[in-house]
């Protein structure tokens, strides 16, 4: 039996998309549930996987555009692999399913999972749940410490001393539509950025007093981003112009916060979103952003988790960035831009003191929100983050 492999619509507005690359090669043997290809559209990048085990043949070439529902690739079902113990099919490329791989090893679902997608030999694994079981943190740590050994790649210099060579890429479809975008915004908006600094002492000090009991109650790490997100939630309660955005001839102001937290991906800058960030804790912040970043890592991200946002939080800081101006995330009117903390010299109470400091800066369109609006907004982001009593008792 021939089974058609054919392109998955990414969302209701596109109508083609790219395929970005071939995980698997013609005439592979494929099992049920791997990961064939990935495509990205203008908006995303997503994974197709095989739909039963056969033997694949491809149609449809990498980087090649293609309408959404076309045939790329045929699997003929009768050419079945042959079968591997766990441990070898995960080395020759995870061909076995979360369910296969946590019933063969004394591995959790989440962990088996992410050892699959990853290609990780569950032996090289050391398990810290009960009887030695493996849980999903332990992968997670595996896989860090194995990108920390792992070489950098080289650097492809050209082997004739002096010369003068290049290469042409080709564009993909997301970062020619990012490109577009970041145009249209300088184009059709009219941006500005107020910028200001924040005396992180306070928060250092309380995820120092509970970093240790906050991760072992909710199995997720306490980070700076959950103090931001509150911080402008309640920020944008005072001065909602922040939230709003233009339709028109009208300004749409909105009674929830949609944060859009920026995460660099393999294929580019993605930007999902947690929803309802008003009525969130701060566990429930750190495992949202957990999760979403993750998902953005391994091209898993859905149009619908990338919509919508009504603020963007952007954190340039964990790539060493002092200070920058963040570009708005149409139709949004604020964005609002985190950077590396640094012990700075502060007058404090008439004395000069060391204090680690933060700059923030914050863009917004002056055709919705004036100078005044913007600036209060920061102050108030500002006070809380020094502050952070008060967002526990939201004022």
């Amino acid at each position: 039996m021939q089974l058609d492999v054919k392109v998955p619509s990414p969302g209701e507005s596109i109508r083609e998309v790219e395929i970005a690359s071939w995980l698997k090669a013609d005439g592979d043997l494929v099992r049920r549930d791997d990961v064939l290809c990935d495509i990205e559209s203008d908006k995303a990048t997503l994974t197709i996987h095989a739909e039963a085990s056969g033997k694949l043949t491809i149609s449809v070439p990498a980087k090649k555009t293609v309408p959404v529902g076309s045939v790329i690739a045929r699997i003929d079902t009768a050419v079945l692999p042959a079968e591997k113990s766990t441990a070898a099919a995960i080395r020759s490329g995870g061909s076995t399913t979360p369910s296969d791989l946590a019933a063969a090893t004394t591995a959790s679902p989440a962990a088996a999972k992410i050892m699959g997608e990853k290609k990780i030999d569950p032996t090289t694994v050391a398990g810290s749940g009960k009887d030695g079981r493996i849980t999903k943190q332990d992968v997670i740590a595996a896989t860090a410490v194995a990108a920390m050994e792992m070489p950098p790649a080289p650097v492809p210099l050209s082997s004739t001393p002096g010369a003068r060579e290049f290469r042409r890429v080709k564009m993909t479809s997301l970062r020619r539509t990012l490109a577009e975008r970041l145009v249209a915004v300088k184009n059709q908006t009219a941006m500005l950025t107020t910028f200001n600094e924040v005396d992180m002492s306070q928060i250092i000090a309380l995820r120092k007093q509970y970093k240790e009991s906050f991760q072992k109650k909710y199995q997720v790490g306490l980070g700076f981003m959950s103090f931001f997100v509150r911080a402008i939630v309640e920020s944008l309660r005072e001065w909602p112009e922040l939230n709003a955005m233009i339709e028109k001839d009208e300004i749409v102001y909105h009674d929830y916060v949609d944060i859009g937290v920026a995460v660099s991906a393999p294929r580019g800058l993605m930007v999902p979103v947690i929803r309802n960030a008003e009525q969130s804790s701060f566990a429930q912040i750190e495992i949202a952003i957990r999760d979403l970043a993750e998902k953005a890592r391994q091209n898993k991200l859905t149009i619908d988790e990338m919509t919508g946002g009504t603020f963007t939080l952007t954190n340039g800081g964990i790539f060493g960035s002092m200070l920058s101006t963040p570009i708005l995330n149409p139709p949004q009117s604020g964005i609002l831009g985190m950077h590396h903390i640094v012990e700075r010299p502060v007058a404090v109470s008439g004395e000069v003191v060391i204090r680690p400091v933060m700059y923030v800066a914050m863009s917004y369109d002056h055709r919705i929100v004036d100078g005044r609006e913007a600036v209060s907004f920061l102050v108030g982001v500002k006070q809380r983050l020094e502050d952070p009593s008060r967002l526990l008792l939201n004022v």
